[in-house]
This record gives structure tokens, C-alpha cells and sequence, in this order.
């Protein structure tokens, strides 16, 4: 890998490689930009194919949580870490400690969060050694409840734009993923009057979405064609590709999971196919949006209200759409490129050296 090139080409400001020998930790972290603040991302913990693998899924995350940051407007940059081995251990504190010590000698320019693979009380052994880190358990924890919020409010604008209204009243949801995010979203979806299809690799997961809403299930595959209005990932990314967009029967895709599109030509796909794409760093935004009220000292009412915003930023992300002629992904991006930009050309107004403080 060309790594300086690759760094440029894609905007990085800093890459850390972290190791700790006593604990076998082994970590990257990536600070894409810092220009609306400190660059905010989770650290996710996985099991890596190569350390090639692990920087190149560093980069483009938190390259991703810039945007989404951006987008959602908070005074927040893009970063995001990982953690390379099993997510399934079960001695955790050493290698979650050494990570907040990295954490820590970067000076709060990276502030971090649970992703996949970690969990608030991984957080709260990072929170032994560093201030820099969010979602603890002794303060907002868990994110889920209010990414699920957000996400239900993009699936409301989507079905304003393409229906003319935002109920979702007898409409069909296919969700992917009966997790934490899922499981919420679910709740929320039948309380406002939406049929539910699930599916989720976890049996136990599934059940309790059933229990909670009489959703029907069906095999993981499956899920991809059904027929339904609206289509809702909510397990990992990449899954809006050659092989599952033919499949697709929904007018709608508005989810939760992060990197939908396996690669920028299946959004110009979806959008030839003419379905409607909430992308997925817009819909998603309530979980970043709970660790900013964390970080800001916000009531959890007005963390919802926030997240509740997410419906008109994702109808300001379709206008700009249709008015560029230009697929929802690319919208997306210029809405935060250009609130980026609006903020890095603001003149400087404070005391200059020698008049500041040494």
C-alpha cells in the first residue's frame, strides 16, 4: 500500500499504529479531518484479514465519520480506530486500558465511542485512562435507542418524498439485523402502524422483535426479496451490491448500517432502479448525535430532539438531489462538504502571538 498517497488522496490529517506489548494490543487511529472540532468515531474490534485490511477500514471510516458529523451538525471531525483480534474475549480490560492510553497522548484531537465489536463497559476500561472517550455506562451509554430514533425519522422523510407522506401506516418493512439498533427500530415502526419483515443470525435476537412485535421472518437471504415498501439494514455494510440489488422489491432503502453501498456504482444502481436512498451516514446520525449531548452535557429529551432533526436534514439531502440531478449518495456528500467549507473559510478572530497566553 502506498500509504502517504492513500492518506492524501484521501484527505487524512493523522494515522497512529499503537502497540502494547504486555497486553497484545494492537490498534490504529485515524483522524480524517478536524475542521468543525475534535475528530469523534468508535473504535471497532475485529478480526482482520491483514494489518493492509485494518488501516484501509481505519481510513475509510473515519473518512465516513467526518461526513456523517458534518451532515448531522455537530462541531465534531472524523476519526474513528481499531482494534485488531477477537472481539470474543473475554479478559478485556488491558487491552481496552492500553487502548486509552493512545486515546489519551493524542490531547482529546480523537474522542472515541463503542462500534462494532466493543461496548460500553469496553469504554468504561478506556475510561480509566483517558477523559477522551463517550457512551460509559455511568453516563448516555448505550446509543442504540436514539440511532434507532433518527433512523425511523429517515424512513418518515423517505416516505414523504416518495409518497407524499410520511406515514408509514400498513407499509411493509424488511429489516436486516434484530440487534440493539434493530430491535428499536422495530418497536418504533410497529407503534406507528408499519408491518414488519426480520431477519438476523441470531435466533434469540429474532424472537424477542417477534415477541415484541409479531414481525415475520424469514431466512437471512431471503430478506432480500421480499416483497415490501421499504427496506431497512441494520446489520453490516456493504450488502447493496451486484448480487442483492436485482433481488430488491422496496421503493424505499433507509437503514442503519454503516457502508450500505459496497462501492459508489451501486447507489447510481439503485437510483437507475428508482428507489428512494436515505444514505445510510445521514439516517444513521442519532448514535454520533448521543455521543455529542454526552460530550455537551445535553438531556436525553433534547438528544431525541436532535436525532429528530435527522428528517429534514435527509429531505434537504433528496432536494439537493433532484435539483443537481444527481444520485442521494453524492447529495449527501455536498451537504457536508459544503457546511466543511463554510467553516474552514470563516476569518480567524482571536488574538494572535504574542498577545495570547504562552
Amino acid at each position: 500500500m502506498p500509504f502517504f498517497e492513500k492518506i492524501s488522496e484521501m484527505g487524512h490529517e493523522q494515522v497512529v499504529l499503537c502497540h502494547d506489548k504486555a497486553s497484545g494490543y494492537r490498534g490504529i487511529i485515524a483522524i480524517h479531518d478536524t475542521t468543525l472540532g475534535p475528530a469523534l468515531g468508535g473504535t471497532r474490534f475485529w478480526q482482520y484479514a491483514s494489518d493492509e485490511d485494518a488501516i484501509t477500514d481505519a481510513l475509510r471510516l473515519s473518512r465516513g465519520m467526518t461526513y456523517k458529523n458534518a451532515v448531522a451538525g455537530l462541531n465534531l471531525g472524523g476519526g474513528k480506530a481499531v482494534i485488531i483480534g477477537d472481539n470474543q474475549i473475554t479478559n478485556r480490560e488491558m487491552i481496552f486500558r492500553a487502548h486509552g492510553r493512545f486515546v489519551d497522548s493524542l490531547g482529546g484531537r480523537y474522542v472515541t465511542a463503542e462500534d462494532v465489536g466493543t461496548s460500553v463497559e469496553d469504554m468504561d476500561f478506556v475510561h480509566m485512562e483517558t477523559k477522551y472517550v463517550s457512551g460509559i455506562g455511568s453516563r448516555s451509554g448505550d446509543p442504540s435507542s436514539v440511532t434507532a430514533r433518527g433512523v425511523f425519522r429517515a424512513i418518515q422523510a423517505s416516505a414523504f418524498q416518495k409518497w407524499g407522506s410520511q406515514s408509514v401506516v400498513g407499509r411493509t418493512v424488511a429489516i436486516q439485523g434484530c440487534g440493539h439498533v434493530g430491535a428499536h427500530l422495530a418497536r418504533e415502526l410497529h407503534a406507528a402502524g408499519a408491518k414488519l419483515i426480520v431477519t438476523d443470525i441470531d435466533a434469540g435476537r429474532v424472537q424477542k422483535v417477534v415477541d415484541a412485535t409479531g414481525a415475520h421472518v424469514v431466512a437471512l437471504d431471503a430478506i432480500y426479496s421480499v416483497m415490501a415498501d421499504i427496506f431497512a439494514p441494520c446489520a453490516m455494510g456493504g450488502i447493496l451490491n451486484d448480487q442483492t440489488l436485482p433481488q430488491l422489491k422496496v421503493a424505499i432503502v433507509a437503514g442503519a448500517a454503516n457502508n450500505q453501498l459496497l462501492e459508489d456504482r451501486h447507489g447510481d444502481a439503485l437510483d437507475a432502479q428508482g428507489i428512494l436512498y436515505a444514505p445510510d451516514y445521514v439516517a444513521n446520525a442519532g448514535g454520533v448525535i448521543n455521543v455529542y449531548s454526552e460530550l455537551t452535557g445535553w438531556s436525553r429529551d433534547r438528544s431525541l430532539r436532535k436525532a429528530d432533526e435527522i428528517y429534514e436534514t435527509v429531505l434537504t439531502v433528496f432536494r439537493m438531489a433532484h435539483a443537481s440531478s444527481i444520485p442521494t449518495y453524492e447529495a449527501a456528500d455536498r451537504v457536508a462538504e459544503q457546511r466543511i467549507q463554510a467553516v474552514r473559510g470563516m476569518i480567524r478572530t482571536w488574538p494572535q502571538y504574542p498577545n495570547r497566553e504562552a
